[in-house]
């Protein structure tokens, strides 16, 4: 067993732990959901507010099991696997923290959801920077346009780009926490951003790679 794998079997067991622990303590109605300016404005009942995050956890945990097995393409997967798997243990991480921000707050602990969010959204962009400069082309992870699946040269152009980009995403996104005002924004733009940009350049490479 792979030690990333093992890492999400205990992130996954814990999760499923607290939720029990925890489930006497919890209000009938959990909040589950925060607006951009970080108040509540949705609820579940208790039993999906605790319950329904592990249960997520272990379907994306059985996806990405497949994942590398499936792919026309798995060869070079397994050329940037540590980094792969190490992102899958990160978006865990990332579950994992979303899960326990959402049980403290129903237990009585108030903060700024939003801005509590943006470190752990910062940190993952900068890691898929990472994850893009080693990743090889492939179906499932990376920046799959029909030019970079086309091209091993697009593919890898697109991605050293893409990289930079993101990494630059991630540390704007952590920086948002200074302006809780703009949170929403410093993440969304910088994402959204960069996926069109990625877009368009993947496109124009490929026509040069034509002529």
């Amino acid at each position: 067993m792979r030690k990333s794998t093992l890492v999400i079997i205990i992130i996954i067991l814990l999760s499923f732990v607290i939720s029990v622990w925890v489930y006497p303590q919890m209000p009938e109605k959990v909040a589950s959901h925060w607006n951009a300016q970080g108040q509540v404005d949705g609820y579940m009942s208790r039993f999906w507010g605790l319950f329904l995050m592990p249960i997520i956890s272990v379907g994306l945990f059985l996806l990405f099991l497949i994942i590398p097995k499936i792919d026309p393409l798995k060869a070079n997967i397994e050329k940037f696997r540590k980094y792969f798997d190490w992102f899958i243990v990160l978006i865990f991480v990332f579950l994992f923290y979303i899960f326990m921000l959402t049980v403290l707050w129903n237990v009585g602990v108030r903060y700024n959801m939003s801005v509590a969010i943006i470190p752990a959204l910062g940190l993952l962009f900068f890691y898929i920077g990472i994850l893009l400069q080693k990743a090889k082309r492939n179906w499932f992870i990376g920046i799959r346009t029909p030019w970079t699946l086309s091209s091993d040269r697009v593919w890898d152009k697109t991605h050293k780009l893409g990289s930079k980009l993101f990494m630059i995403a991630g540390v704007i996104a952590i920086i948002g926490v200074l302006f809780p005002r703009y949170t929403i924004w410093l993440i969304i733009v910088p994402v959204i951003l960069v996926a069109i940009y990625t877009m368009v350049y993947s496109y124009f490479e490929y026509q040069k790679e034509k002529k």
